[in-house]
């Protein structure tokens, strides 16, 4: 990885009220080579363009975007949500709640709504029968198996409506903010919707999480009971290293893909929504792929340490706080040149004294041109203590001087 970024600071603080949401401590242009500005303009999202309503391609390791189109767009995810289903069973195994040999009966429910009656994709478990654990999980990834589906749904929370609340719970806890599930198999429903980026950071999730359950998403054959079924996956049999994940389609949803794919060390996740068809759907999904590594490379942001930007601290011994990453802050950039980006600091602020070296304290948030193009957790660089009477006091009639003159200017 090279860096290639110089980083200026174009603009300091707003003002800020205790409460308030804002974006604030840097509006940074960050400029590939160390060129002009003016100078790096590229067309905008060279390289990539695509026939379907929603897509977003994204990079494992910075966790930037390469490219979206109405990215943050809720859509039907179809068969793409037993990624939410697996995820919830593979955190179960991890937590030592469930074990792969348990075995779940296939209820007349489960039958006559995803079995072989259904004539949707299953694993055709006989009605009442016992299927083991490791059984279900390779029909859900490998046949998209709705039977298997709600029969673990059942298993697990009773019902398919409490178990896609259990769903929606889970997916706040690793971060989705936006995604909600009804039910285990994607099946159509007015209030089961995702976004593009959140299928995108459930699959690198889940490919981060559980290293030893991925591999299952690259077995491009399962048999059971006598009967094989082939992975519904396009990309597996391209031979553009794609190991994962899932498809879906539905008349609502159309035809949706997230996969993964290796190439000299890169791992890309592309989703790929509304698609027309399943032919559309595979093209479309390598189309951005390969566009992502022919034409990107990851640069250094900020160096692992590094001071990003500060936050104003209320009542402190010290008025601001520096903030750093995670560690080393990399973002995926046009090998034939660079892009003007914006990067802003978010948090609520300002942040009141005492602070911990360590505390979450909010984020950076990086835009290429129109769309958000990276986001990391930010934490104090350092300890701020409590201040004397007298600051704390002056900290508190500069907010409260702020207070009125934003509750005045929103008069006018």
């Amino acid at each position: 990885m090279r860096s290639g970024f110089g980083v200026s600071v174009l603009a300091a603080w707003p003002a800020s009220g205790l409460t308030w949401a804002f974006a604030a401590g840097l509006s940074v242009a960050l400029i590939a080579g160390g060129n002009a500005a003016s100078n790096m303009a590229i067309k905008k999202d060279e390289g990539f363009q695509t026939s379907v309503p929603a897509a977003l391609v994204l990079d494992v390791e910075s966790d930037s975007v390469l490219f979206e189109k109405n990215g943050d767009q809720f859509v039907a995810p179809a068969s793409t949500a037993k990624l939410m289903t697996l995820e919830y069973v593979f955190n179960e195994i991890k937590e030592g709640r469930v074990k792969l040999t348990d075995e779940y009966v296939i209820s007349e429910n489960a039958w006559r709504k995803g079995g072989a009656p259904s004539h949707g994709s299953t694993m055709f478990a006989a009605i009442h029968s016992r299927v083991s654990l490791d059984d279900l999980i390779h029909g859900i990834i490998i046949d998209s198996a709705n039977d298997a589906c709600i029969a673990i749904a059942e298993a697990l929370a009773g019902s398919e409506a409490e178990f896609g609340a259990k769903l929606t719970q889970r997916a706040r806890e690793i971060g989705l903010e936006k995604s909600t599930f009804t039910n285990a198999t994607g099946y159509s429903d007015p209030n089961l919707r995702v976004t593009p980026r959140e299928l995108a950071q459930l699959a690198r999730h889940i490919m981060q999480t559980y290293p030893d359950f991925y591999p299952l998403f690259s077995e491009r054959e399962f048999t059971w009971n006598k009967i094989r079924q082939q992975n519904r996956n396009p990309l597996l049999a391209m031979g553009i290293g794609a190991d994962g994940l899932k498809t879906g389609e539905t008349t609502e949803a159309g035809f949706n893909l997230v996969g993964s794919a290796v190439q000299n060390d890169m791992r890309l996740i592309v989703v790929v929504t509304g698609a027309k068809s399943d032919k559309e759907r595979g093209d479309e999904a390598r189309k951005m792929l390969d566009a992502g590594f022919r034409g990107f490379e990851a640069r250094v942001l900020f160096a692992e340490g590094q001071t990003i930007g500060e936050a104003k601290v209320f009542g402190g011994d010290r008025s601001y706080v520096p903030l750093v990453g995670p560690g080393t802050i990399r973002l995926m950039m046009p090998r034939s040149g660079g892009e003007r980006l914006i990067a802003r600091l978010v948090y609520n602020g300002p942040v009141p004294a005492p602070v911990s070296k360590g505390q979450s304290i909010g984020k950076l948030k990086v835009w290429r041109g129109d769309n958000l193009a990276l986001e990391v957790p930010l934490k104090a660089a350092d300890d701020v203590g409590k201040g004397s009477m007298s600051h704390r006091a002056m900290d508190a009639a500069t907010e409260l001087m702020i207070g009125l003159f934003r509750a005045g200017v929103n008069r006018l």
